[in-house]
């Protein structure tokens, strides 16, 4: 759940002669991560869960069921760099969660973690039909915590990566980082936007002219144009963009429903979901994995968790382990063998200490 405008800041490296040749570099790219996930034997495929048309990617039977729970702002495909490593070992199953990606949800679908967790739920019970490891990233950890809470039938063992526990419950996310992307989504959802990626964009370009350059959110923009005239109905994928975190972020907001981050920015989704009771209920094993953080200036959380929070978020758990890792946020991405090392070591060697 890191803030949108915090990881374009930090990674934003475009340089381009002029957008008629950035207009033939973005037609002729197409991420290689696409064919070594396609390679290692993962399918797109579609369940129907209840009124929800839920998209995932499944890999080959090769060890028991591992599910993916993608962070805000993204979609499934962000776990592509890890995909080719864990399928290997396990029955992977890559969602994308309800307002994300190529799930599609009915008009006025409740964005609240009760409602996604239950369609999570139902995901697993029919589709894997018996219990899975199962790990989230950012708003994926808190939905992972959602289902080892409610359905733990359905949960063997579960790694919470950098989970916003805490902080993301209202009024608190008020002094969150990740707030300010949250309250651009609540504006798209009263502007009644049709384009939120191009919204975001145009809606922070004065955070690109002070920290990237003047007329980056301009060009960003028309990179975004570029791409979707060279292919059609693709999600963008802007290869100038150098760093993963920042494409898959541009990737996923191009996908993504605001009444997701509308709905933390005003505290619908965490409506009746505790966090603290959640944790507290939880029995099976948990790993908390807690990326780097900071604090602004003026005291603003620049990061999911402060230590305070991690370490009540484990004085709660039953039977929990703790690791700090030295990565931003989506470890996944940013440490890519780390988190591979960790979900192997935590899920298949349960008894050894990670």
């Amino acid at each position: 759940m890191k803030n949108a405008i915090a990881i374009i800041g930090a990674g934003f490296t475009v340089v381009v002669a002029g957008l008629a040749v950035a207009g033939r570099i973005i037609a002729g790219h197409v991420d290689p991560w696409q064919a070594r996930v396609a390679a290692a034997g993962l399918r797109a495929k579609t369940a129907q869960i209840g009124d929800v048309d839920l998209g995932y990617s499944e890999g080959p039977d090769n060890g028991p069921p591992l599910v993916l729970l993608h962070a805000q702002h993204m979609d499934r495909f962000s776990y592509s760099r890890v995909l080719p490593a864990l399928v290997k070992r396990f029955h992977v199953f890559d969602v994308d969660c309800p307002g994300h990606g190529t799930t599609v949800v009915p008009e006025g679908y409740p964005m609240t973690a009760n409602r996604i967790g239950a369609d999570l739920a139902a995901f697993i019970e029919t589709t894997i039909a018996g219990p899975a490891y199962v790990t989230g990233n950012s708003s994926g950890g808190l939905l992972t915590t959602w289902l080892a809470a409610n359905r733990a039938d359905l949960v063997r063992a579960i790694v919470l990566e950098d989970p916003p526990l805490f902080s993301a419950e209202y009024p608190r996310i008020k002094t969150t980082i990740a707030d300010r992307s949250f309250a651009t989504c609540s504006d798209a959802v009263r502007d009644d936007v049709d384009d939120f990626l191009l919204y975001w964009i145009h809606s922070n370009r004065a955070f690109f002219t002070s920290n990237v350059a003047p007329g980056a959110a301009f060009l960003l923009a028309q990179l975004v144009k570029a791409y979707r005239a060279a292919r059609p109905g693709q999600p963008v994928d802007i290869g100038l963009l150098r760093n993963d975190t920042v494409r898959l972020f541009v990737r996923g907001m191009d996908q993504y429903d605001p009444r997701f981050g509308a709905a933390f920015h005003d505290g619908a989704w965490n409506l009746d979901f505790d966090h603290a009771e959640a944790l507290a209920k939880i029995s099976c094993p948990v790993l908390l994995m807690q990326a780097n953080f900071s604090f602004l200036p003026d005291g603003t959380l620049n990061g999911a968790m402060t230590q305070e929070d991690a370490d009540k978020a484990v004085s709660l758990l039953a039977n929990g382990t703790y690791r700090k890792v030295d990565a931003a946020h989506v470890v996944h991405l940013s440490k890519p063998d780390i988190y591979i090392d960790v979900l192997h070591d935590f899920f298949l060697q349960p008894q050894q200490k990670v």
